[in-house]
């Protein structure tokens, strides 16, 4: 009795390398079809490493700036009016225990103008405030160019401009004067940028005395801010209304300006996955575009496919063959895809000074999305090939 002959079995580097045969036969169509993998998956590993790399930027921010910060403000009174806080509320927000140090600022009814010729209604956005000599230490702030206000100049027409004030103005250096009320002040110093003060950066920044003297300031402040110890934040926050005005504590908006950062790096999660979505869609247009080149493959070599199955191929490694293709495909495009968006990012990052972060699991993820996305798109190509009878498929011209 004759044993029927079982026919032999592929090896990994088998399928490997039969696979690979049937995409260098045509070059062209496996680029652009691995172009829409890669397309997608660069799409997405950008987007999520941007915004990782944002993200990282930030809590940075915060580590460096401090979180122990809060500002007090004036709300409104029980008839819908604005309140005011007392004149010496920035010394009694100082005399709390782990208040480590306090400033205030107070508005100002005044514009500054780089001359007395432009209109006094073209303010630029920029705010006249008068601010206490220990503001920058509050605040941790540098001066980027001259010096901050002291003793003796918070008494002079001496002014400091925050960084964004001072761009608008077009002023790039100290020493010059800018029209504010109906007299000339002189700029003494520039402020770098203060993530946590994001006011102070677009104020002109005068002495109290000097606010009072010459620009009818009423000696009110507008904000305090202090700085207390990290463990005693919340502790703090709960007295200050009521140290601050002792009879309307309800008048008193207490804020952390860095929940404001914290909230930038949620939002940036946010529309991360809006973006993803974005991407999700390109890889699913990129998968489509590989489904149709396997059908066509299909269709153009069934001399090949009925010339293997008549020399002793089963249906399933007719199926394996192209299965393969479709894998090593998508793989093309995925590999070439997660580069693509790694240089993006760190590209991106680099150019913004933040530092380029790419997770790990968004490079094994968009490896497997296309592993994914080739299996689906294999299938039925696949399939299609192993139902094709031999002697159809050479007789087919």
């Amino acid at each position: 009795m004759t044993r029927r002959p079982v026919p032999a079995r592929l090896s990994p580097s088998d399928v490997l390398r039969v696979g690979a045969a049937g995409l260098r036969t045509r070059p062209t169509r496996v680029i652009l079809s691995a172009l829409g993998i890669a397309i997608g998956i660069a799409t997405m590993i950008a987007v999520i490493g941007i915004s990782s790399s944002s993200r990282e930027e930030l809590l940075r921010q915060l580590d460096r700036l401090g979180t122990n910060m809060l500002t007090v403000s004036a709300g409104q009174t029980l008839f819908g009016e604005e309140a005011k806080l007392p004149v010496d509320a920035a010394a009694m927000v100082s005399r709390v225990g782990p208040v480590r140090t306090a400033a205030a600022t107070g508005s100002v009814e005044a514009t500054v103008r780089r001359t007395d010729q432009i209109p006094e209604a073209v303010t630029g956005g920029i705010s006249v405030q008068a601010a206490t000599v220990d503001l920058l230490t509050t605040l941790e702030g540098r001066v980027a160019k001259g010096t901050w206000l002291n003793a003796a100049t918070e008494q002079r027409p001496a002014v400091v401009l925050g960084s964004k004030a001072a761009e608008r103005l077009g002023i790039t250096r100290t020493g010059v004067q800018v029209w504010m009320g109906d007299r000339w002040f002189t700029v003494i110093g520039i402020l770098g940028p203060m993530p946590l003060a994001p006011e102070i950066e677009r104020s002109a920044l005068i002495g109290f005395p000097a606010a009072e003297k010459h620009l009818g300031f009423d000696g009110h402040p507008t904000t305090i801010y202090e700085r207390s110890a990290e463990e005693s934040v919340e502790a703090v926050r709960a007295v200050l209304p009521r140290t601050v005005n002792p009879e309307n504590p309800e008048e008193v908006n207490v804020s952390r300006p860095s929940d404001a950062l914290a909230a930038r790096a949620a939002a940036a999660g946010a529309f991360t996955n809006l973006l993803l979505g974005l991407g999700g869609v390109a890889l699913l247009v990129g998968g489509v575009g590989v489904a149709n080149t396997m059908v066509i493959s299909v269709l153009e070599r069934r001399k090949e496919i009925g010339l293997r199955r008549s020399l002793g191929a089963t249906r399933g490694q007719v199926r394996v063959q192209f299965l393969a293709e479709s894998l090593l495909l998508s793989a093309l495009g995925g590999i070439a895809g997660s580069v693509l968006g790694a240089l993006a990012t760190i590209g991106y990052a680099l150019s913004r000074d933040w530092p380029p972060v790419v997770p790990p699991w968004a490079i094994g993820g968009a490896i497997g999305a296309t592993l994914l996305v080739g299996t689906v798109a294999g299938l039925y190509p696949a399939m299609r090939a192993a139902r094709l009878s031999p002697t159809v498929a050479l007789a087919t011209t």
